[in-house]
């Protein structure tokens, strides 16, 4: 028990770098364009990261598609993914490309997936 308290403050020090906040509602009512929104946060603390080459997606069926930040807010992005007729979800993740500095050279490309949501379309009756 003693070795796990003296192990406790280096575990929450080494929690991940990035978090991602699903602003989604994994459940959504169907509706005639069969597009429906996503929005994500998305926080580091890695220090070296450039926030202003943050580029966000959201990656559905193996295809990229761009969100765009949320206007006044901090971290947060938006966009919309397509559910084909007749589907009742979807699976999708957040892809953040995001250039990071580095010790004597130029900075470097990085990215950060989000783990893997399922969206339910629901049918109105």
């Amino acid at each position: 028990m003693k070795r796990i308290l003296m192990l406790l403050p280096i575990l929450l020090l080494a929690g991940c770098a990035t978090q991602f906040t699903r602003l989604t509602p994994l459940e959504q009512p169907r509706n005639t364009n069969n597009f429906y929104p996503v929005e994500v946060q998305f926080n580091s603390t890695e220090q070296s990261l450039r926030w202003e080459s943050v580029k966000a997606y959201v990656l559905v069926d193996g295809n990229l598609y761009p969100l765009h930040r949320v206007p006044m807010v901090d971290n947060r992005w938006e966009g919309f993914v397509s559910v084909q007729p007749g589907s009742d979800e979807v699976d999708f993740r957040f892809k953040f490309d995001y250039l990071v500095n580095a010790f004597g050279s130029t900075p470097q490309p990085s990215s950060a997936y989000s783990p893997l949501y399922k969206m339910k379309v629901i049918d109105q009756q």
